[in-house]
C-alpha cells in the first residue's frame, strides 16, 4: 500500500497543477437497462467556478432550468437542464477533437449552444437537426448527451465541422445500454485528451449495474459522484486502507471521478413513453459531492417555486446549500503550503472508522431526501401528472430538512 501511495505522489508532483480543470465525468443510460424503464443522464461538472445555482429560463419556445455559474448575474452559458419538453442535455470537454488555435478558447461555445438547445428542441431528433442548422466552424468541441420524454437517449461527439451520434438505445452503439464519457471522443485522436482512468472508473461500474438493474438516480450518486477508486492503481479509499490508524488519513487528489473541483453533480431522470413531460425529475447536488445532497427540481412551475436551497442569493450570489458543500470541501483541502498543494484531500474529514466522515454523515440526509420525494414523485406518476401545490409544500420541507440537518451537523 505504501508502495502505491508512493507511485502516486510521484505522479502528481510529475505532473504538478497541470491538467484540464473542466474534467467532467457522464453517463447517458437507456431505459432498456434502468429498473423502472426511465433514461437517465449524469454529469459530474469539474470546473474552476465552484459556486453553481440551479436558474430558471423563458423566452425560448421551451421554459428550462439548468446549472448555471452562480457568480454571472445575466448567464449565458448552461451546463446541463432540461425542459418543458422532457429534452434534456449535458457535456463534458472533449480535449481530442479539434486542434485549437493559439489564444483560441477551447469548447468557447458549448455551454451557450446547449442554452439554445433547450429553448428549441423537443427530442433527441431535434437536437440532431439543430446541430445541422449551426453555422461553421462551430467552436464547440464536446461530447454532448440528451434524452426526451420519447425515451431517446444519446451521446454526440461534436467539433467545429461535424459530429458522431452514438444511440444509447441502439446495441451496435451501446451493446450494454449506456454511453460513458470524459474529456476525450471515441471519434477523436487515439490516447489523446483526458479522462481515461476516470473512464476507466465509471465503466467498470456501469457494466454490471446495467445487467442486474442497478442503476438509479441514487446509486449514480452513491457510486459514481462520489467514488474514491483509481482502477489504475488498484486501489478504493473507502477500502479503509487508507485511514488511520494504517495512515494519516491524507492522500493526493488524482483521476477520481469526485475531485476537488467538482462542482455540481445532477442526475435528470427521464419519463417512460406516454408519460407526460412534466414528471422529468432534475436531481441536483451543488457543490462537492461527498459534502453536497442531492435534491429534486422540475420544470413545472419553476417560475414561481424551485428549492430555495438551489437558487442563487443575490446578495451573496451563492446559492445555500452549493455554498455549504464548498465550505466544508474546504476543510477537506485545506493543506496549503506551497505550489501543488491543493491536491492533498484530507480523507478523514469524509470517510473514517468513527462514521463521522461528512460524507458518512449526510448519506442519510440524502436518503431521507430520496424517501420524501420518491413518495410524492410515485404519487404524481399514479395520477399522470405533477401537483403543484404538493410540489411547492415538499420544496419548503426539503429545504426546511437539509437546512436543519447542516446546521446540526456542522453548524452551518
Amino acid at each position: 500500500m505504501k508502495r502505491t501511495l508512493f507511485a502516486l505522489i510521484a505522479v502528481v508532483i510529475s505532473l504538478g497543477s497541470a491538467g484540464p480543470l473542466s474534467a467532467c465525468t457522464s453517463a447517458v443510460i437507456s431505459g432498456k437497462v434502468t429498473p423502472d424503464g426511465r433514461p437517465l443522464l449524469w454529469k459530474n461538472r469539474d470546473t474552476d467556478f465552484p459556486q453553481n445555482s440551479v436558474r430558471y429560463f423563458s423566452g425560448g419556445r421551451y421554459p428550462f432550468v439548468a446549472v448555471v455559474n452562480s457568480v454571472e448575474d445575466n448567464p449565458t452559458d448552461v451546463w446541463i437542464g432540461t425542459n418543458t419538453a422532457g429534452f434534456s442535455v449535458m457535456n463534458t470537454q472533449s480535449y481530442n477533437l479539434v486542434e485549437v488555435k493559439p489564444g483560441e478558447e477551447r469548447g468557447e461555445a458549448n455551454g451557450r449552444v446547449m442554452r439554445r438547445a433547450l429553448e428549441v428542441c423537443a427530442t433527441v431528433k431535434d437536437f440532431r437537426q439543430f446541430l445541422d442548422t449551426l453555422s461553421k466552424p462551430s467552436l464547440i468541441e464536446a461530447n454532448f448527451g440528451v434524452i426526451d420524454a420519447e425515451g431517446g437517449a444519446a451521446m454526440f461527439e461534436v467539433d467545429y465541422h461535424k459530429y458522431v451520434m452514438y444511440d444509447a438505445n441502439d446495441p451496435k452503439d451501446a451493446p450494454c445500454g449506456y454511453i460513458a464519457r470524459t474529456n476525450f471522443s471515441f471519434s477523436g485522436k487515439v490516447n489523446e485528451g483526458a479522462g481515461y482512468v476516470r473512464f476507466m472508473q465509471e465503466d467498470k461500474l456501469l457494466m454490471p449495474a446495467s445487467a442486474t438493474g442497478q442503476i438509479t438516480p441514487q446509486w449514480i450518486f452513491r457510486e459514481l459522484s462520489r467514488s474514491f477508486a483509481n482502477p489504475l492503481l488498484g486501489i478504493d479509499l473507502k477500502s479503509g486502507d487508507f485511514n488511520r490508524p494504517k495512515t494519516t488519513g491524507w492522500f493526493v487528489d488524482q483521476d477520481f471521478i469526485a475531485r476537488g473541483s467538482t462542482a455540481s453533480s445532477v442526475v435528470v431522470q427521464g419519463v417512460k413513453k406516454g408519460e407526460r413531460p412534466e414528471l422529468t425529475t432534475m436531481w441536483t447536488v451543488l457543490g462537492y459531492p461527498p459534502t453536497g445532497v442531492a435534491m429534486p427540481v422540475w420544470v413545472k412551475g419553476a417560475d414561481k417555486a424551485l428549492p430555495r436551497l438551489l437558487l442563487r442569493d443575490e446578495a451573496e450570489k451563492v446559492s445555500p446549500l452549493g455554498n455549504w458543500s464548498v465550505i466544508l470541501a474546504g476543510d477537506v483541502f485545506s493543506y496549503g503550503q506551497g505550489m501543488g498543494s491543493d491536491r492533498y484531500m484530507n480523507w478523514e474529514r469524509l470517510y473514517n472508522a468513527d462514521k463521522n466522515g461528512y460524507m458518512q454523515l449526510l448519506a442519510p440526509v440524502e436518503d431521507e431526501v430520496f424517501r420524501r420525494a420518491g413518495t410524492v414523485l410515485k404519487e404524481w406518476r399514479k395520477r399522470g401528472r405533477a401537483d403543484m401545490k404538493a410540489m411547492r409544500s415538499l420544496y419548503n420541507e426539503l429545504d426546511a430538512f437539509i437546512e436543519t440537518r447542516y446546521a446540526e451537523l456542522f453548524e452551518l
